[in-house]
């Protein structure tokens, strides 16, 4: 019996081929020929190109992009701002023009402009402020004086607008006050009290005698 090293695989034209059961040969496959790796290998993807970049600039630097460079144009658009939805004195806005570094000459015409078209107003910004502010806090006048002159209100203007506040209702708006605060001091001693009661009404901007005789009715009455 004769052996041979290599088997054949039965009809097989190609002697010495090896038997490996399960395999296919190179001619078995599809196109009759063995396929490259390269070949099998999925086509590389098509890469695009990445979308530039888009720099942000901080909010500051984009509004500063988006303002008017002309001086005058800069200084409405400044007072505009402030001017939406509260009113302001002339020296508020001259201040906050100053601070934008708006030249002194430009931006007086421009708040002159204002004040012509009664867009700037301290007279009303006067009686406004001594209106409200003595009502919702019970401001006396003293302190409504001093609270208009540091916004630059001039002197006669401030005298106006305290008239709308005459001494009988100076004195009741600070009996109210002296009622309102003394529902929290019952069980203090009456000397501290009083003592405190005066002070809170100093600091209201009401003269030292008023606020005595202020006390001193309301206690009458609690008693």
């Amino acid at each position: 019996m004769t052996h041979h090293s290599d088997a054949e695989v039965p009809g097989s034209d190609e002697p010495g081929t090896e038997v490996f059961p399960g395999l296919l040969r190179a001619s078995e496959l599809t196109g009759g020929r063995r396929r490259r790796r390269s070949e099998l290998a999925p086509p590389p993807t098509e890469q695009l190109p990445e979308p530039p970049v888009r720099e942000r600039r901080p909010k500051r630097e984009q509004r500063r992009a988006a303002a008017p460079t002309d001086p005058a144009a800069q200084a409405r658009d400044i007072c505009l701002r402030l001017l939406t939805g509260t009113a302001k004195t002339r020296k508020q806005l001259a201040d906050a023009l100053r601070k934008k570094e708006i030249p002194e000459e430009v931006a007086a015409e421009v708040l002159d402009r204002y004040e012509e078209v009664g867009l700037i107003d301290d007279g009303a910004f006067a009686a406004a402020w001594v209106e409200s502010r003595h009502a919702v806090r019970g401001l006396g006048r003293r302190a409504l004086a001093q609270e208009l002159r540091q916004r630059g209100v001039a002197g006669e203007l401030v005298e106006r607008a305290l008239e709308q506040v005459g001494g009988e209702d100076e004195e009741e708006a600070a009996r109210e006050l002296v009622r309102r605060k003394l529902r929290t001091m019952r069980a203090l001693d009456p000397q501290v009290r009083t003592r405190r009661l005066v002070g809170m009404l100093a600091r209201r901007g009401y003269s030292e005698g008023l606020a005595f005789r202020a006390v001193k009715d309301v206690l009458a009455e609690e008693d």
